[in-house]
């Protein structure tokens, strides 16, 4: 196989990823930015390595990448690492793919799809649990309701969160919420609406999301209009209508280190036991104009498990992509590989759902109007 460089590799999601490769006879090149970290994973996995930081100059970030085939990102918040490595990837014809959930990253990468064409790179963020499983669902779905133009996705996982994710959410503390409404993303409160949705064991109350699926979902679909729910007790949607008006505060530099400091102390990620046994669950339902609706729902391994199960498909298939037919251009999961690639791991599996009323509709927690959100481009 040709050569893929892990970026973050000694984060726990890298981690996972990097030591999966070396038990199947890869020999990923294991980089980040802590020579020392890098080194000795390097060391204990018997891998080359690398290391450079994304602060660094763009020729040394370019020189690092020059001779790789394909780069998989594993560190997090992507919004502040998926650009300087696309950039590099763009000038050397690597290919990229991350583990990004974050919907400006996908944003912006999709707004860099010509550039990439002219480059022959292909851009495929999200290849993690978020979006693999919710990008198949409503791809599934829209083939299932060709008439659809509207869906509404929820997730649900008691997982715990590695530091890399909950560093993710605490940098969009107080950002509020997005949506998709008729081909545009839209800026809402945080908990913007609830709704109940049985998750396979009964009506459970959930709340909007900024998730990936905002941009991902309407990629090759006709669904301009995406929701995204999480899972959540009802007391979330007013602890997160707080934390929103808290956002300016939490960005203050002593109050955002303590903050940090506290999330490097709570969060490790999963152990070998939640990773074995805990499970995910995807919902989704479109409907189109005239009422007509079409639901299913997928359950998954722990996010974590299969995030390193579906980077490593997909930085395979990338990697050998004159035979898997994978274009250049930005990519998502279902589009690069197919509506049914989640089904092809291990502990996957599909349900449809017939009864149109099986769920309870959604409300709005809060009526502004949303606003427009800004390109990033």
């Amino acid at each position: 196989m040709n050569s893929l460089l892990v970026y973050g590799s000694y984060g726990y999601t890298g981690r996972l990823i990097a030591s999966a490769a070396v038990s199947r006879g890869w020999s990923p090149i294991v980089a980040g930015r802590d020579r020392h970290r890098v080194r000795d994973q390097a060391e204990t996995l018997g891998l080359e390595w690398r290391a450079f930081s994304l602060d660094d100059s763009r020729e040394r970030v370019v020189a690092a990448l020059e001779d790789v085939d394909a780069v998989l990102n594993c560190a997090g918040p992507f919004v502040d690492t998926a650009e300087p490595v696309v950039e590099a990837c763009l000038e050397t014809g690597t290919d990229y793919l991350d583990v990004t959930g974050e919907f400006s990253v996908f944003e912006r990468l999709r707004q860099r799809d010509h550039l990439a064409r002219e480059a022959g790179v292909t851009l495929l963020p999200g290849v993690g649990f978020d979006v693999v499983p919710s990008d198949c669902l409503a791809a599934h779905l829209a083939e299932r309701l060709p008439t659809a133009d509207r869906v509404a996705l929820g997730i649900k996982s008691g997982s715990s969160l590695s530091r890399g994710t909950a560093r993710t959410a605490l940098e969009g503390l107080g950002e509020g919420g997005v949506i998709r409404r008729n081909g545009r993303l839209l800026q809402v409160p945080a908990a913007y609406r609830t709704r109940e949705i049985d998750f396979g064991n009964g009506p459970e109350h959930a709340v909007t999301i900024p998730f990936g699926d905002v941009v991902t979902a309407a990629h090759g679909t006709n669904l301009d209009s995406v929701e995204v729910y999480l899972a959540a007790p009802p007391w979330t949607s007013r602890a997160l209508s707080a934390l929103d008006s808290m956002g300016p505060l939490c960005d203050t530099g002593p109050v955002e280190r303590l903050l940090e400091r506290a999330v490097d102390a709570a969060f490790d990620g999963p152990d070998e036991r939640e990773l074995a046994t805990d499970r995910g669950v995807v919902w989704g339902e479109v409907e189109d104009d005239a009422g007509r609706r079409a639901r299913a729902r997928l359950e998954t391994p722990n996010p974590y498990a299969l995030t390193v199960e579906t980077a490593l498909a997909a930085s395979k298939r990338v990697l050998e992509s004159a035979d898997w037919g994978v274009d250049s251009g930005f990519r998502t999961p279902a589009t690069a590989f197919g509506s049914d690639f989640v089904l092809e791991f291990e502990g996957t599996s599909l349900e449809t759902l017939e009864d149109p009323d099986l769920e309870r509709g959604c409300h709005e927690e809060s009526e502004p109007a949303p606003s427009r959100v800004a390109s990033d481009g």
